[in-house]
């Protein structure tokens, strides 16, 4: 791992500081020192040190052992080395009881203290390690974690409990980056088929031949390059859970031998004459208005109705501003420990600055933004510099001009039918947004004859 350690060398002798500070910079440690006590409790305050050599007779009040001490109320999880020129059973058994991890005697051997340092950052690393590690899995399979403060996603995770263990079909719609697989991977790792596959595809990443062979299998000979029989993505997921991504975009054909599959939960497949019978659970996800698409004559209403048994609508990014803190925080300290980078924080000005930005591509867009803000950082915190690559919203620099020989009451008209618009027909979040009561906006619904 390519994170450096820092290390705090606390001993009132400079000879005895010093050396044992050179030695271990000689090693590729960073060390900063301290001669007191008060000296190291301040450092420790200002900074967390990876490992504390601490000299356990000291002046000026505080010894080792109550330095040691006061170090473990700000850093609990501290490696803390006491030193002493004055070796005894006793203080030997004091320093351990009180949290010490090492006990040497001075003089202290440079090569006992390498094979120490790297001993305690070997199992510093791998706890780091695991620590993120269990994060990414818990990320991966458990709705919990989906990171949101935002009310509409807290409803969501409560509905995602309800549904978790049903077999019914499940419509994600929002925009691209919102999260629509990471809740799809909750529904099914937090129901009764947590144990049984869970298999994603890509409608809009085929051609119409390719995907019906990746959804359905083929036999051999069905097609030029079919030389072996092939299982397609419904009887992988038999007994589980198909992701069906972007499901606007299959051709009518498709939806055809979808809505079958929906209807029979069977299928046959490419060029094959045997039925397959699946039990598995559906959960589609679009950027596209589906209920226009239907209108539009792009998409059968039939399986529209099917899919649409269970309707999840992600908010964008944009309308859950309360969460992009949380979440570049949270990118901070995967991507950093993932590309080895020695970057821990994001200023508040870099986080105003996101908080400006109106993020088209949503939570994807943030993650990418953070990553490559972290590689082109040069210290241990994300500035505004490191993000001039974001353009700035042009909303924000654009004045609002009221339209010319519009009444009042017009206007409140049209403020009121595009919320409600905008909102697809939720009253609840529409009168949130225009901060009015649900009884004021249902009267001014009725006496404007605005359509829902």
């Amino acid at each position: 791992m390519k994170t450096r350690w820092e290390i705090l060398v606390v001993d009132d002798e400079e000879v005895m500081r010093e050396s044992l500070a050179a030695w271990l910079r000689e090693d590729g440690y960073d060390v900063n020192t301290a001669s007191s006590g008060r000296d190291a409790i301040e450092k420790a305050r200002q900074k967390d040190y990876a490992i504390y050599f601490i000299d356990l007779k000291m002046p000026g009040g505080i010894d080792g052992i109550e330095t040691m001490m006061e170090v473990r109320k700000v850093h609990p999880e501290a490696s803390i080395i006491i030193i002493t020129a004055y070796a005894t059973v006793d203080t030997a058994i004091t320093a351990m009881k009180e949290g010490a991890q090492e006990y040497i005697v001075k003089p202290c051997n440079p090569e006992e203290i390498s094979l120490l340092v790297n001993r305690i950052i070997k199992i510093k690393n791998l706890q780091r390690e695991n620590t993120i590690l269990r994060k990414k899995l818990t990320k991966q399979y458990c709705f919990h974690d989906i990171i949101s403060k935002n009310p509409k996603m807290l409803e969501i995770f409560q509905l995602i409990q309800e549904i978790a263990s049903l077999r019914s079909t499940v419509l994600l719609q929002g925009e691209s980056g919102t999260g629509k697989e990471l809740i799809a991977r909750a529904i099914h790792f937090s129901g009764d088929r947590a144990e049984q596959p869970f298999i994603g595809v890509s409608c809009a990443a085929l051609a119409e031949t390719l995907l019906e062979s990746e959804l359905f299998g083929h036999e051999k000979g069905s097609f030029t390059g079919a030389v072996t029989q092939k299982k397609g993505k419904f009887e992988m997921a038999d007994g589980g859970t198909i992701f069906l991504d972007e499901i606007g975009d299959i051709s009518p054909k498709l939806q055809m031998d979808l809505l079958r599959v929906l209807q029979e939960r069977c299928f046959y497949r490419v060029g094959g004459s045997e039925e397959i019978k699946v039990d598995v659970r559906i959960i589609a996800a679009t950027n596209v208005d589906l209920q226009q698409a239907v209108l539009d004559g792009k998409f059968r209403d039939d399986l529209f109705y099917r899919l649409n048994v269970i309707n999840i609508r992600i908010p964008p990014l944009r309308d859950r501003r309360e969460d992009i803190p949380v979440l570049a925080r949270s990118f901070v300290e995967r991507i950093a420990h993932e590309l080895g980078k020695e970057v821990s924080d994001i200023s508040e000005g870099s986080l105003k600055l996101l908080l400006d930005h109106n993020w088209p591509g949503n939570v994807r867009e943030l993650e990418n933004a953070v990553e490559r803000a972290i590689v082109t950082c040069r210290g241990r915190a994300l500035t505004e510099e490191d993000f001039t690559f974001l353009t700035p919203r042009v909303e924000a620099n654009r004045g609002w001009s009221v339209p010319a020989n519009v009444t009042l009451q017009e206007l409140e008209k049209e403020v009121i039918a595009a919320t409600i618009q905008r909102t697809h027909g939720n009253i609840k979040e529409a009168a949130a947004a225009l901060g009015i009561d649900r009884s004021t906006l249902y009267e001014r619904i009725k006496k404007f004859e605005i359509p829902r």
